[in-house]
């Protein structure tokens, strides 16, 4: 295979340009005898004759056009690549895989997807659900760039493996059958349903926040129904059942259950971001990042 250099076909595609050994030289800022070296040496490199002298000029060969016809799209290829790299040091172009729990892909993820295929269409944003631990272990093993967690279940914010982006506090509302007696109570607060059967999970984070939001109002909850999905929950709820805390961005309406925002002691969860330690700092990762912010601070 012939040895194509990619600096001295552009001293060739020149002269072609300019037409001349010596306006060459000076479009280049190089010398003609430097020029003439150049091409020399190509024409060795190559195994073909690319100019003919004439008269005080020289010409190029029919070998010689061939040549920068193919090397005409290997620079509008090269050019491409240029603008693509420009792109994605600037943030607008490249891939960020994004890990997140169930609730934060439809609140959260989805907005700002939407957002970055207006603003940044040549970021790819591919998204993996999982849930709020198994994010952390899938951006330990590098086969997530950023994951969307529960602090709770986060690494510590000293781990040196990672850098952590606090986005919100999502506030816990109470989810009551509609036709509850403290369904339309004046400031109703948690403490209020010591005495409630409750619905959440048997275990993982949502039993221990649950859990932990009603010790910190004073009572243990008597678990009467243990469910995983939000529906499952609401659907229970809905058939009077049981009371649930619900987080806000999870809350999906439903016309047997009253939504009530607790006043004095609501409860909130922390959703935070985080990315392998020094990732921040890759442009397509912050834009992606900084599109989280902004779906978050919209929220309600």
């Amino acid at each position: 295979m012939a040895d194509w250099d990619l600096r001295k076909l552009h001293i060739l595609r020149t002269l072609r340009e300019r037409g001349t050994v010596t306006a060459t030289a000076e479009t280049l800022h190089m010398t003609p005898s430097a020029v003439s070296q150049q091409l020399t040496n190509l024409s060795k490199q190559l195994g073909v004759e690319l100019l003919r002298a004439q008269g005080r000029r020289v010409r190029l060969t029919d070998a010689a056009r061939l040549v920068l016809r193919h090397a005409e799209a290997v620079f509008e290829q090269l050019e491409r690549a240029d603008a693509e790299l420009a792109a994605h040091l600037r943030g607008e172009a490249g891939e960020v895989r994004v890990g997140a729990f169930s609730t934060a892909v439809p609140a959260l993820v989805v907005p700002a997807v939407t957002a970055l295929r207006a603003s940044r269409p040549g970021i790819a944003v591919r998204v993996r659900e999982a849930e709020a631990q198994e994010v952390y272990e899938l951006l330990a093993a590098g086969e997530v760039d950023l994951a969307l967690s529960l602090a709770a279940q986060a690494p510590s914010a000293v781990d040196p493996r990672f850098t952590r982006v606090p986005l919100f506090a999502d506030p816990l509302d109470v989810a009551l059958p509609g036709d509850h007696p403290l369904a339309r109570a004046e400031r109703l607060r948690l403490a209020d349903l010591a005495a409630e059967p409750w619905i959440f999970g048997a275990g993982g984070p949502w039993s221990d926040i649950t859990r932990g939001a009603c010790a910190a109002a004073g009572f243990r909850p008597h678990q009467a129904h243990a469910a995983a999905g939000w529906p499952a929950i609401l659907a229970m709820v809905e058939a009077g059942m049981g009371v649930s805390l619900v987080p806000r961005m999870a809350a999906v309406p439903r016309g047997g259950v009253a939504m009530r925002e607790l006043r004095a002691d609501r409860p909130v969860r922390h959703v935070v971001a985080a990315v392998r330690k020094g990732a921040e700092e890759g442009a397509a990762v912050a834009t992606v990042l900084t599109a989280l912010r902004t779906a978050a601070d919209a929220r309600p």
